[in-house]
């Protein structure tokens, strides 16, 4: 599973390279989309009704249209060698879980669980904090406690992946019509712990913007207390778990 999502992220990666060279190509030669958004339906709209002087240009850029849709096509044919293979998989309990939680998609949850591995190893919501180089790093000596920046250890693939899902808590709490789905087939548990992370996460990021903090540091301590929902989140499928073997047992 990692292999696979790793996979997925060099092909987004490679989709962001190709879509740029589209742009840059267009720049060099004066020509500016009008719009506010780029590679929407209408921003792809655009790009096929431009008509270049020269038969290289256009033969240039039909080449990196094409590019950009067998990018597009690569990442789709390894989102969906991801969905298919979540319900062969260990952690794929742990996965429908965390797609309860904001900003948490299929493609996230399980490229973040196959990068960190069994959430049950960490006794507790620090020791995952730590492991994803979350917390404050220090510096002191004596009686003097001079803290820094995030420490940045350990796996920087989660760590991307995890303040990257944190952005989503800039807003306040709701859940969409996409996401009522994975919501309602969540224990309720798990439930009350997502809600719980909404109103917690968009209040902390506010406080924070509010004593003038950068959005990035603001993100930043999100995401460091969002490692203990999704923890949170684990523990509860591992007691929910404990408690039904044991029912079997008796």
């Amino acid at each position: 599973m990692r292999d696979l999502t790793r996979a997925r992220g060099a092909a987004v990666e490679d989709l962001r390279a190709k879509r740029q060279h589209v742009s840059s190509f267009l720049l060099r030669l004066g020509l500016h989309y009008p719009g506010d958004k780029t590679w929407t339906k209408a921003h792809v709209n655009w790009l096929v009704k431009q008509k270049l002087a020269h038969a290289e240009q256009r033969i240039a850029f039909e080449e990196m249209l094409l590019a950009v849709r067998q990018a597009q096509e690569r990442i789709a044919r390894l989102e969906a060698a991801i969905r298919g293979a979540i319900p062969e998989w260990s952690l794929a309990a742990v996965v429908d879980a965390l797609m309860a939680m904001r900003g948490i998609d299929m493609v996230s949850a399980t490229a973040l669980l196959a990068e960190i591995g069994d959430l049950s190893r960490f006794h507790t919501p620090r020791e995952l904090m730590a492991y994803l180089g979350l917390v404050p790093s220090e510096h002191s000596t004596g009686d003097k406690v001079q803290r820094g920046g995030i420490t940045k250890a350990g796996n920087r693939r989660a760590r991307r992946l995890l303040v990257e899902c944190s952005w989503a808590y800039r807003h306040p709490p709701r859940i969409g019509n996409k996401k009522q789905d994975k919501v309602a087939a969540a224990p309720q548990a798990v439930r009350e712990i997502a809600w719980k992370a909404q109103h917690r996460l968009y209040a902390r990021y506010r406080a924070l913007i509010r004593k003038g903090k950068l959005k990035t540091v603001a993100v930043t301590a999100v995401a460091r207390e969002l490692c203990g929902f999704i923890w949170a989140v684990n523990r509860e499928l591992t007691i929910a778990g404990a408690g039904a073997t044991a029912a079997g047992i008796r």
